[in-house]
């Protein structure tokens, strides 16, 4: 706990790259997908992906995909330092073979600051790179909750581009419900992972939506065994 709380202050939830200041994302020339898939029956093996596609035509650049042994026990809320040591071997592999091809802002598909502090922070802070946190559900935790409001919200969202805000009792916003594809009523859950304001996360997932799924965690999906 005194790791993470430690780890957790480290987590800058602004803008701090010049392409983030231009509305078209104007300089942004790479983005990543990060992911870690287990094998069926076996909690110990997984297959750590990595993918890097251009921006903004979303072309497949570099992907790495390798089986690997995760040894850390599994805790409730603490997920991150189970996985994320392999996903650091990935970015790091990538930056020592192709540092040419390092994306400059990573999508991960797990939680981030809407679970108060997940493996998109932690890969975030470790690396110090921008990092996003894209879930396709929505972790129900301190007043967000599936609930028929809920999905009313969700039932407002009309075209690629809606959002509403995902907020805490307090009243703090932890992320925003976004639909990313017109021909898709099932909305993503966006947060902030590292280096990188909500609203630039926003944008940014939202022009990477040929799909519901954005095309960085799409295409790394695709890299692994029994997918594609």
């Amino acid at each position: 706990r005194r790791e993470q709380a430690r780890l957790k202050g480290r987590v800058v939830a602004a803008d701090t790259e010049e392409w983030q200041k231009d509305p078209r994302l104007t300089g942004l020339q790479r983005v990543g997908g990060v992911d870690l898939s287990y094998v069926k029956g076996d909690d110990t093996s997984a297959c750590a992906s990595l993918v890097v596609l251009s921006y903004p035509a979303l072309e497949v650049l570099y992907e790495d995909c390798r089986m690997v042994a995760v040894s850390a026990p599994y805790v409730a809320g603490f997920l991150a330092f189970r996985e994320v040591p392999v996903l650091v071997e990935a970015v790091q592999r990538l930056q020592q073979e192709e540092p040419r091809l390092s994306p400059q802002v990573w999508c991960v598909s797990f939680g981030s600051l809407l679970a108060g502090f997940g493996v998109a922070c932690h890969l975030g802070v470790l690396t110090d790179l921008p990092c996003i946190g894209v879930a396709k559900n929505l972790l129900q935790m301190d007043g967000l909750v599936r609930d028929e409001l809920h999905r009313e919200q969700i039932r407002s969202l009309q075209k690629s581009g809606d959002t509403f805000p995902l907020t805490d009792t307090s009243g703090r916003v932890l992320g925003m419900a976004l639909r990313g594809y017109n021909n898709s009523s099932k909305p993503l859950y966006v947060s902030v992972g590292h280096r990188v304001s909500l609203d630039t996360a926003v944008r940014l997932v939202t022009s990477c939506c040929r799909y519901r799924v954005p095309e960085p965690i799409r295409q790394v999906r695709r890299q692994e065994p029994g997918r594609g």
